[in-house]
């Protein structure tokens, strides 16, 4: 039987650090976090919340391999509606990064606020 996202998203949700950009904007400000755009390079291109890298979902764990080897290092996770990054997240945290958060407000007032 396949899960559906939206059920696959329930199970992961409750496990992973969620926080609204507000509050992303202050830790950045203090940790010098990586803040990451999990969004399409298409999406990305269009307008994208300043700092942000832009690795795709589908490229995340294989590409902040390359990028941050500091298993510690805050990382904060963006897209759209926040399912993309509550799945990235997911991932990273499988393969050991540690510090692991998603910003989960609608991307205009990410946007507005990063």
């Amino acid at each position: 039987m396949l899960t559906s996202i939206p059920d696959l998203l329930k199970t992961i949700t409750p496990n992973q650090r969620r926080i609204d950009a507000e509050q992303a904007k202050q830790e950045l400000e203090q940790n010098k976090g990586l803040l990451i755009d999990v969004r399409e390079p298409a999406e990305h291109a269009i307008k994208a919340a300043v700092g942000a890298i832009n690795i795709p979902r589908g490229l995340l764990e294989m590409k902040l391999m390359e990028i941050e080897k500091d298993a510690t290092r805050p990382i904060y996770l963006h897209c759209a509606s926040a399912a993309r990054a509550t799945l990235a997240a997911e991932a990273l945290t499988r393969i050991g990064y540690k510090d692991v958060t998603v910003i989960t407000c609608e991307i205009k007032k990410i946007l507005n606020t990063l």
